[in-house]
């Protein structure tokens, strides 16, 4: 980034990172470093009609490059960046975009292929008290002019508070440092517990639409599956305290008691259902309770994805042989022209037979030794694998061919 300031070079860029990372800063000094005119729009509240009046601008003084600075350009659709995509194409306009959302699925691959992207991170929290720093101290621009002193430990805990989002860090000292200059006998000194006082409870970052939202998701269900009860209610309260649709999350939860754990744990399928039904009944504050009981059940219960697999080799099978024909002796034959046909000839009613198995082949004749379910030796899977396993041992005997 330094080596491109330097150098002047004109190019696209997409700055992908978190709010308050220095994606506007970064693409002001940019657009200095290039050179020529620079137009900036807001992708939240101009469209095409705007864009139209720069690309109009940027054509009738050609002898002068002109940057274009998009902030959000995640906001404008597919039909707006189709738009734009020529302009950036035949070098009319330089973009300079930001997001906070990943570019892969929010910039059509055509103008992402036309521009490089510059990711960013969350400031750390020493950087954030270097900002802090540098706006207490500048008189021009900054809060100098105030003469508020502010201890270590209170810049410490506002950048901690800010979750490396130096903007929120900038607002809530502005606002304290605000407060404190409108008092009558106004303190010279910011300490930890007037700020406290001073400051808003914090808004959680998350969006439920966004990429915060997949990530905690992802995280919620991968602690379940690796067996992390401590993490998985603690990615569970992350995303209720945000305001997380509760269903969403019990949902997600049946899924994996089938998926990551299925009969290895046949109550975890139960536990799931049940936390979704509590949740009905009882309803917040208080729902969380059977949400975060199914969860740490879930993390705890022994794992296997032999219900998974089995599905989809069974789909697979499906998908590739087609429709194959039912067996006769498996047709229910409502009706004597059905009979007559022979459907249901030769059913053995495996009542009938010693520990109620009768040995006869239930799949189509294509598919007569194929198995899909493979139990795992955990849990009481394995249980449910030796008896399995006496069933091939007893079919074997009984169809010798």
């Amino acid at each position: 980034m330094r080596h491109l300031a330097q150098s002047g070079e004109r190019a696209s860029i997409i700055f992908w990172g978190p709010p308050g990372s220095g994606k506007t800063s970064l693409c002001g000094i940019l657009a200095k470093r290039m050179g020529g005119r620079s137009e900036t729009i807001s992708a939240v509240l101009s469209g095409v009609k705007e864009l139209r009046k720069i690309i109009e601008g940027a054509e009738s003084n050609r002898d002068v490059p002109t940057l274009l600075l998009v902030d959000e350009i995640h906001r404008w659709n597919k039909a707006q960046q189709d738009a734009l995509l020529p302009y950036v194409e035949n070098g009319l306009l330089t973009l300079l975009g930001c997001t906070t959302e990943n570019p892969s699925f929010e910039i059509i691959s055509p103008l992402l292929s036309r521009t490089r992207v510059l990711v960013l991170r969350p400031l750390k929290t020493e950087e954030v008290i270097g900002i802090l720093r540098a706006a207490l101290s500048d008189k021009q621009r900054g809060l100098g002019v105030s003469g508020v002193h502010v201890d270590e430990e209170t810049l410490v805990f506002l950048a901690e508070f800010s979750s490396g989002d130096a903007r929120i860090a900038l607002n809530q000292l502005e606002l304290a440092v605000g407060v404190l200059s409108s008092m009558p006998e106004s303190p010279r000194r910011l300490n930890l517990e007037l700020l406290k006082e001073i400051i808003e409870k914090k808004t959680p970052s998350y969006d439920k639409d966004g990429e915060a939202h997949y990530n905690l998701v992802s995280a919620f269900i991968k602690s379940m599956r690796g067996s992390d009860p401590d993490a998985a209610v603690y990615w569970l309260a992350r995303m209720l305290d945000a305001g997380e649709d509760p269903r969403f999350l019990a949902r997600r939860m049946i899924i994996l008691a089938s998926e990551d754990i299925g009969n290895a744990d046949p109550r975890a399928l139960q536990v799931a259902v049940a936390a979704f039904q509590a949740f009905e009944f009882v309803g917040l504050p208080e729902g969380f309770l059977p949400l975060a009981h199914a969860a740490i059940y879930l993390a705890a219960a022994p794992k296997s994805n032999a219900v998974y697999t089995a599905y989809k080799d069974a789909e697979k099978e499906v998908r590739t042989r087609g429709s194959l024909p039912v067996p006769f002796h498996l047709r229910n034959a409502p009706t004597e022209l059905m009979k007559q046909m022979g459907y249901g000839k030769g059913y053995q009613y495996d009542h009938d037979y010693e520990n109620a198995y009768s040995g006869q082949v239930h799949l189509p004749a294509q598919l007569a030794d194929k198995v899909f379910y493979q139990p795992r030796n955990r849990g009481y899977e394995k249980k449910l694998g030796e008896w399995l396993a006496w069933i091939k041992r007893a079919h074997k005997t009984r169809n010798p061919h």
